[in-house]
């Protein structure tokens, strides 16, 4: 087991990296309000250091996302680029246009499929694949609620596009299910899934795509650090590209990495990271300067 370096401070590390692929929900906020201590780090990050893109397992587009970080006080300071999975999941839906799509989320994710050219059927008898956000109602359902749903669909060997691989996400005090556990219940029923977003390099060439942008040159992957609170997204995906990981454990994971004197425990970080066959170079309980 490979123990991550305890980083308290970003601060510590900032001048080794011109690039920041920083995650947005547990790491900057926790979907009721935003932390600002997090969003100084990347403010001061910005100001002194190099650039931050969000990279966001979100399924509707960046565009559509950056009303909700206003809302939440997230500073447009703290960020100069951001890239979200919808967005990278355009493009997959787009081939795969007119469908018909059977979509299965909340209505704010609608905007996902604006200008795609799709049509969409009500159910898998008329579908010729599945599109995916979320659930219907995240407050209430949980992936189980769907395998009657889904088990036509995968009977006939419909592929499922999920926007949002994650597979939970903490909302305020509450842990809500994401899309990637309802592409978690259909691959274990036999379908076939298709992602874009983190771990999976689509959304990761997006974002290495603006940073360059932001640059004005090519980028050095090895002063990219990758920031984030998921193991199987955020800290797996940085692993995929050869990229550097700071691993916020506090996030998703509660006080599992917590030791006894308050501070970040490096082991119980490594546990979790471990438990997923994957590592990260460094960790922290939460994202400060």
């Amino acid at each position: 087991m490979s123990l991550p370096i305890a980083l308290p401070r970003l601060s510590a590390v900032a001048s080794d990296y011109d690039i920041l692929l920083c995650d947005v929900w547990g790491v900057i906020h926790n979907g009721r309000e935003s932390w600002p201590a997090a969003c100084e780090a990347l403010i001061r990050f910005n100001r002194d250091h190099g650039h931050v893109v969000l990279i966001s397992n979100s399924p509707r587009p960046a565009s559509d996302v950056i009303a909700q970080l206003d809302m939440l006080g997230v500073p447009r300071e703290s960020w100069r680029a951001f890239v979200t999975s919808g967005d990278a999941t355009r493009a997959e839906l787009s081939a795969r246009a007119p469908g018909p799509a059977w979509v299965i989320g909340p209505d704010r994710d609608r905007i996902l499929y604006e200008g795609l050219d799709l049509d969409f059927a009500s159910g898998a008898k008329d579908a010729a694949f599945i599109t995916v956000t979320g659930m219907y109602d995240d407050e209430t359902e949980t992936p189980e609620d769907y395998r009657d749903q889904l088990l036509p669909a995968a009977e006939r060997g419909l592929e499922m596009i999920c926007a949002n691989p994650d597979r939970i996400v903490q909302r305020g005090d509450r842990i809500i299910y994401c899309g990637g556990a309802v592409a978690d219940l259909y691959m274990g029923m036999g379908g076939q899934v298709t992602m874009a977003g983190k771990p999976f390099d689509p959304i990761y060439s997006l974002s290495l795509t603006e940073a360059e942008q932001l640059l004005g040159r090519p980028v050095d992957r090895a002063r990219v650090l990758c920031i984030g609170d998921g193991v199987i997204t955020d800290v797996l995906g940085a692993g995929n590209q050869g990229l550097d990981c700071l691993f916020i454990a506090q996030g998703i994971h509660g006080d599992a990495a917590r030791g006894a004197d308050g501070t970040l425990d490096p082991a119980g970080a490594a546990a979790l990271l471990d438990a997923e066959n994957t590592s990260a170079r460094y960790a922290a309980l939460d994202l400060e300067w």
